[in-house]
């Protein structure tokens, strides 16, 4: 059945595109000059790199419901497949940490910045609640149902969770999970965790498409879906918000719809893109044709990991407001082409180590079978 892998290929390439949009989104913020800086070109370059951390969000979630599904038909049991990729959320959240360390350590950054709560300290325990859901319910119409509750009412209250005042009295550590809190928070649990949660409930339908023409109908619903949400999200917009509190370009259930409607439609397109006449000529057994994009989608944390640092820290910093915004795009051409040789180079390393551990397991029998 061809479904699963133009299923994961297509997946690795939308994670790839959300590699190229976090870098847009850090290298024309961190590189352009200030006096560019409130120009329109500027704006709708943030605009642009704001589908970022939506999209990696998205797709954490997407990986849940199929990872988990995966894993409960091989060990049939729901919730040791829960707990299994729950495991997986900690160590992301453990992560997040490690990385603040060590941007601490590289630019000479103060120990508070640990405290920081960045797309890692939400994406880790996102995963561990998602997972905990599925597991809850036991079919698929229950926990599609589920989980567009969750969506639906994690945006619906995230004006009234900021405007609670009682927040304050929490540390602002803590506060800065729940709300943003200045210099402390770039992502909140309100309303960000909804990515993930609409990504579960997205992951648990491709799961449960098991054969190529259900994958088909699948992915045209997702493409129709998505841009029907969009078309209603926008004209929504126009409308008086359902919380006077609510601001369109954080908090609105409107403008969560235009990211949302917009990203499906996008999963769609990959898939589409992936079953072009070129890769599904590729016989079976054999490699379909080089993607960078793909390869970028699947080393999405490593070049997370060293891009930031490279755009922000210390080594970045005779290139940080340098450039005009055209000058600030010529330069994400050339970083980006450098992310993708330095994926290249951790994947032939991968390789090469895995050669090696290969090469000394066969060694270490052979001696064994002389021994005996």
């Amino acid at each position: 059945m061809s479904a699963p892998a133009a299923r994961r290929t297509s997946l690795d390439l939308l994670r790839g595109v959300a590699v190229l949009v976090m870098i847009e989104a850090h290298v024309i913020d961190s590189w352009t000059r200030a006096e560019d800086r409130h120009s329109h070109a500027f704006a709708q370059s943030l605009v642009l790199g704001g589908f970022g951390a939506p999209l990696f969000l998205l797709l954490a979630g997407v990986a849940v419901g199929m990872s988990t599904g995966s894993k409960a038909r091989r060990l049939g049991d729901d919730r040791a497949a829960a707990r299994m990729v729950q495991r997986r959320g900690l160590e992301i959240f453990g992560l997040a940490f490690l990385f603040r360390l060590q941007s601490c350590i590289l630019s000479h950054g103060p120990l508070w910045t640990l405290l920081k709560v960045d797309i890692l300290n939400i994406m880790g325990p996102a995963i561990v609640f998602c997972a905990f859901a599925w597991a809850l319910v036991r079919t698929t119409r229950a926990r599609v149902a589920m989980f567009a509750i969750l969506t639906a009412g994690i945006v619906l209250v995230t004006p009234a969770v900021r405007g609670i005042s009682l927040l304050a009295i929490l540390p602002d550590w803590l506060e800065g999970y729940l709300r943003p809190v200045p210099e402390l928070t770039n992502f909140a649990i309100f309303p960000w965790t909804a990515f993930v949660t609409a990504g579960a409930l997205l992951g648990v339908l491709i799961d449960a498409a098991r054969t190529e023409d259900e994958d088909r109908r699948l992915h045209l619903a997702f493409g129709l879906g998505g841009i029907a949400l969009v078309a209603v999200a926008y004209e929504a917009s126009f409308l008086p918000a359902l919380d006077p509190r609510s601001r369109f370009w954080t908090t609105s259930l409107s403008f969560f719809g235009i990211r949302l409607g917009t990203m499906v439609a996008g999963m769609a397109a990959a898939w589409l893109w992936e079953q072009r006449p070129s890769v599904r000529a590729v016989p079976a057994g054999q490699r379909p044709p080089w993607s960078p994009l793909q390869l970028m989608g699947r080393t999405s944390l490593f070049i997370y990991w060293i891009h930031v640092e490279l755009v922000y820290g210390l080594i970045a910093t005779p290139l940080k407001g340098a450039f005009s915004v055209a000058g600030a795009w010529a330069a994400l051409g050339v970083f980006c082409t450098l992310m993708l040789g330095a994926a290249v180079l951790k994947q032939w390393i991968v390789a090469k180590y895995h050669e090696h551990r290969q090469l000394r397991g066969k060694l270490r029998r052979q001696a064994q079978a002389l021994m005996l």
